[in-house]
């Protein structure tokens, strides 16, 4: 081996090495200017009306009306403090079907319905573009669900609940003396 080879395997050693801190460079970069929720996706959670205070509830399927065959999008096999409501960015308004299975044999549904306008926002370059929602109006049934608050109308890709839907629950009550 010559004197002049020897000192070849270094310097391509060196020149890989260097290609790969500028690729990996580059590569994190096309992230760390993303926030993590890319989507704006409006967060709903659940609250007692009795109480006000924060729920987990079981037995509920919760389905997009008008989605490909009112596709299911959370199953009664779990139970739930808060779902994520999906919008559709083609339409003005998207409603849900809630169906609470208190047992085998009755189940019961309320729909709530939201308008809203979709605004595209360029987030930055890591990120590219996304939909903002601005709901306009809301509207629901009562058979289970008592109530429903929109804490703020504007639904970003911030990860905040702006959905409140407050459940009928019946609180154990004190014992007479």
């Amino acid at each position: 081996m010559s004197a002049k080879s020897g000192h070849i395997i270094p310097r391509v050693a060196a020149a890989v090495v260097a290609v790969a801190v500028i690729i990996g460079a580059v590569w994190s970069c096309n992230t760390a200017g993303c926030t993590d929720n890319q989507n704006s996706l409006p967060l709903a959670g659940f609250y007692s009306s009795a109480s006000g205070s924060g729920i987990t509830v079981s037995n509920l399927d919760i389905s997009g009306v008008g989605a490909p065959g009112d596709s299911v999008l959370y199953g009664s096999s779990q139970s739930r403090s808060e779902v994520y409501l999906p919008f559709r960015s083609d339409a003005e308004s998207t409603s849900y079907v809630f169906t609470y299975h208190p047992n085998d044999s009755v189940s019961v549904s309320d729909q709530i319905s939201f308008s809203y306008t979709s605004q595209p926002y360029f987030a930055s370059e890591d990120c590219g573009a996304l939909f903002h929602y601005r709901i306009t109006s809301m509207s629901h049934t009562s058979n289970f669900i008592d109530s429903v608050v929109i804490t703020d109308s504007l639904i970003t890709n911030v990860n905040q609940q702006r959905i409140k839907i407050y459940f009928r629950t019946e609180e154990q009550q004190e014992p007479e003396e």
